[in-house]
């Protein structure tokens, strides 16, 4: 029986010219998420388990300049950075809708190509499994890329910042709050929220 799937793909996001991955034919992909990916993933997939990638960890790394701030005052948005380790979601994207999830993934993260496509190993849930995914790392030869910013300087930038998206505030805000409830710690954001918070 064939089976429909509903890909939200928003009708403003412009595709992306940029080469797919080397994928094996035929077989399902995982995909990384470490932001709104785990909750937001928008298309139908063949489930969720916790993930974590080694190498890279979860940082306010990127300048963002639409969604959250402006050219004339950039809020803060996650990367996946260089170093470390980080806990996230693995998404199992059927084969038989492959190609058209990557499209829509590229169109959505990749906007402005401060991220870049990557292919990683992941370890899935609390056993030894390794697997391959899709994952978008920060690109530290982009513009945008800000590096890592002292706490207290992260703290001001997004306690003032702005965007089409709504206050940089709000991102990190619903960010904690969906890490929370999925359990996953992460000292730095909430060490960032806190100085927000004494800022009021």
């Amino acid at each position: 029986m064939s089976r429909s799937y509903d890909l939200v793909l928003e009708p403003d996001l412009p595709p992306v010219d940029f080469p797919l991955p080397d994928l094996p034919a035929n077989e399902d992909l995982w995909i990384f998420g470490y932001g709104s990916l785990m909750w937001r993933p928008g298309f139908e997939h063949l489930g969720v388990k916790d993930a974590q990638l080694f190498g890279y960890h979860r940082a306010f790394c990127v300048s963002s300049v639409v969604h959250r701030g402006t050219r004339k005052k950039p809020g803060l948005v996650l990367g996946l950075d260089k170093g470390g380790s980080c806990r996230g979601k693995g998404i199992l994207c059927s084969a038989a809708i492959r190609e058209p999830v990557i499209d829509y993934l590229y169109r959505r993260e990749m906007v402005t190509s401060v991220y870049v496509p990557k292919m990683v190993r992941i370890k899935i849930g609390s056993t030894d499994e390794m697997v391959p995914a899709l994952t978008f790392v920060a690109d530290p030869a982009h513009e945008q890329y800000c590096g890592k910013p002292a706490i207290e300087d992260a703290a001001r930038i997004i306690a003032e910042a702005h965007g089409r998206g709504g206050p940089n505030r709000d991102y990190l805000a619903s960010t904690l709050e969906h890490l929370d409830d999925f359990g996953i710690a992460d000292g730095p954001l909430h060490k960032i929220m806190a100085l927000i918070d004494r800022m009021d």
